[in-house]
């Protein structure tokens, strides 16, 4: 309340003087309060209010905590710019802001949206490596795609099948799919290439052009092959869920 009462004090000598073309900032470092207290004055005015959370500190906590801030006023359509305030690189800030707004909706997407499961006892490849090699290779591309990086053909390929592209692990090789069809299946070491040569294919030509220039019965027999391959080899519980569950607790201390 009190930060409101402090803008709105300095509103008021704008407004003596007849001058409009101000915007309102009322950031704090702590999230609760910085919510709070925006939501207030959108209550009380109507003019552009510039949304942050300052000093939230270095990543990934900084991030998490004005991610954290930013996103729930927005998602109340309430703020009309942003500014990431991190103990990092401004590159790094202003990466973090266009893809908050693309993430909501409200930046039109130019780059890949790269999504990847957080891997499991199944993922018979290091999925943080090839994740982390797909988002290196895709940087610089301007191709408006969702593409999905997945640790298993047992799930892979239906969870992930509203991407526009994706490769999933299985036996040693990639299962590339284009939403949730399995098109192709490459060497282990060829995922990452893979995926840019169908991504660069499917921005000029369509999901459904990929789909149509693809074998997907011998696709799909290849994919149901791994995937039976690793549920016989890893079993329904492959990520021995108990045990993990209680290595997470120590590890966080809780």
């Amino acid at each position: 309340a009190a930060m409101v009462e402090s803008a709105m004090h300095e509103i008021a000598y704008f407004k003596e003087v007849d001058f409009n073309l101000i915007k309102i900032s009322v950031k704090a470092s702590n999230v609760p309060l910085m919510v709070e207290a925006y939501r207030m004055l959108a209550e009380t005015t109507d003019i552009p209010l510039h949304l942050g959370v300052t000093e939230a500190g270095p990543p990934p906590a900084g991030l998490i905590k004005a991610t954290a801030g930013i996103s729930t006023l927005l998602l109340e359509g309430i703020g009309d710019t942003i500014r990431y305030s991190l103990t990092a690189d401004p590159v790094e800030e202003a990466r973090a802001g266009r893809q908050l707004l693309e993430a909501l909706g409200l930046r039109e997407r130019k780059n890949v949206d790269l999504i990847a499961c957080p891997s499991c006892g199944r993922a018979e490849i290091d999925v943080i490596d090839v994740a982390n090699r797909a988002l290196a290779a895709f940087e610089h591309k301007k191709l408006p795609l969702q593409i999905a990086v997945m640790g298993c053909v047992v799930n892979g390929p239906g969870e992930a099948r509203e991407a526009d592209l994706g490769i999933a692990a299985g036996n040693k090789r990639g299962h590339l799919f284009v939403k949730g069809r399995n098109v192709a299946v490459v060497p282990e070491d060829e995922m990452v290439e893979a995926l840019v040569e169908w991504a660069e294919f499917i921005n000029e030509h369509g999901t459904d052009a990929a789909i149509a220039r693809a074998d997907t019965k011998l696709a799909e027999r290849e994919a149901a092959r791994d995937r039976s391959h690793l549920m016989d080899e890893k079993g329904e519980d492959a990520n021995h869920a108990a045990e993990k569950i209680v290595e997470i607790r120590k590890a966080v201390g809780n």
